[in-house]
């Protein structure tokens, strides 16, 4: 019983540590995506562009997992989105549509599968 539970404590320590293990080499908010890619990237847009994307490249997964894409207008959320991931160098991206009221600051932060913030993209909409 004890080598049990002891394993069971190993599986639970390995397990986080490994799906925390991702990292984001690339993210940017674009005005498309085309092929898989990002076709530029955006830190301040007029607020007529209608919709961005935040494109992600995740590199480090080695089981699947997912990321979040959380998109907030001056702090308030208004926007949560969870991607899946499904390998090792995965791309993935998430779109918010915007009315022309919504002038301001914007940022989207990308969360990893435990809430953890791997990276917060500011950008401005004029």
């Amino acid at each position: 019983m004890k080598k049990i539970l002891l394993l069971l404590a190993c599986l639970t320590w390995v397990v986080p540590a490994a799906v925390s293990a991702i990292e984001i080499p690339e993210a940017v908010i674009t005005t498309a995506v085309v092929d898989r890619a990002p076709v530029d990237a955006v830190e301040s847009y007029p607020v007529t562009v209608g919709k961005l994307y935040c494109f992600t490249r995740v590199s480090g997964a080695i089981e699947d997992t997912f990321i979040t894409h959380v998109w907030y207008y001056q702090d308030d959320e208004m926007a949560r989105v969870d991607l899946p991931v499904r390998s090792s160098n995965w791309r993935t991206w998430s779109s918010k549509s915007f009315l022309p009221s919504w002038a301001g600051q914007w940022r989207v932060d990308v969360h990893d599968a435990q809430g953890n913030v791997l990276v917060s993209l500011p950008f401005t909409l004029i």
